[in-house]
């Protein structure tokens, strides 16, 4: 599961799967639907933040662990149907607001009760946690080295390891074309908890394979041997909790 941090949870294929109309209704309105997606990100950010806040409050002190961070927070399935439903209320919103058509008046309430709905479930479920959390990378940088890869293009993607061999969500996918050489993969800068870091390399971008057995280390970087593996773990989508703070209903807007 990815940080919340790493980004909206929610992309254009999970929203249109909640509304099948969304991008026709975009396209008309004129509404950037991956603004809204990170419109919505930065509000329940905010709100995360309150509630994170809250539990280290006096009072809260029946909470066995040190309060998280946001920054340790991972987006649990109640936690991106929040981020869904609140984009697509903005999303409609926009559009009721350009036109005073009822029919965007009925989807954005529609909306506004399913992400309260949403809130709800997260609120009962907890908030997943991980105690030394990655954040996603930037895209590594390739560079032609010698070496006698076959030639094609080579699609590549980097994912940071923690002291207990967690994995970050994969960085996003980068491509190299070369002829009779091999690829030189040099990661972005770490975060401070990254001990380690794998490399994931293909010759399809569905198809990357992780390349390296042990971590590599911070300071090295990748050469690709002249065998390309083909089979074997793929990247990764991020840490799992560690486990769950409870979290009290303190979320109180209309």
């Amino acid at each position: 599961m990815a940080l919340f941090v790493d980004g909206p949870p929610a992309g254009l294929d999970e929203l249109s799967a909640q509304d099948s109309q969304l991008l026709a209704v975009a396209n008309l309105e004129g509404i950037d639907v991956s603004q809204k997606a990170r419109l919505a990100h930065e509000e329940l950010g905010i709100e995360l933040d309150v509630l994170l806040r809250r539990l280290s409050y006096p009072g809260t002190s029946l909470w066995f662990m040190a309060t998280p961070r946001l920054g340790q927070v991972v987006v649990t399935p109640p936690l991106r149907l929040w981020h869904v439903y609140r984009t697509l209320e903005l999303v409609y919103t926009d559009a009721y607001y350009s036109q005073l058509n009822d029919r965007y008046g009925e989807k954005r309430g529609q909306f506004h009760q399913m992400a309260w709905w949403a809130t709800d479930k997260l609120i009962h479920a907890g908030l997943g946690v991980v105690a030394l959390p990655l954040r996603r990378g930037t895209p590594p940088t390739l560079t032609s080295t010698p070496g006698s890869l076959a030639s094609g293009t080579y699609y590549v993607s980097t994912g940071w390891v923690n002291r207990c061999g967690e994995e970050s969500a994969a960085t996003a996918t980068v491509t190299l074309a070369v002829t009779s050489t091999s690829l030189l993969v040099q990661p972005s800068r770490p975060p401070d908890l990254a001990t380690g870091w794998h490399v994931y390399v293909g010759t399809s971008p569905d198809r990357l394979i992780r390349q390296n057995g042990a971590p590599i280390d911070l300071n090295e970087a990748w050469i690709q041997p002249d065998v390309l593996l083909t089979s074997g773990a793929t990247p990764s989508r991020g840490q799992e909790p560690n486990y769950i703070q409870p979290a009290p209903r303190v979320l109180e807007r209309g």
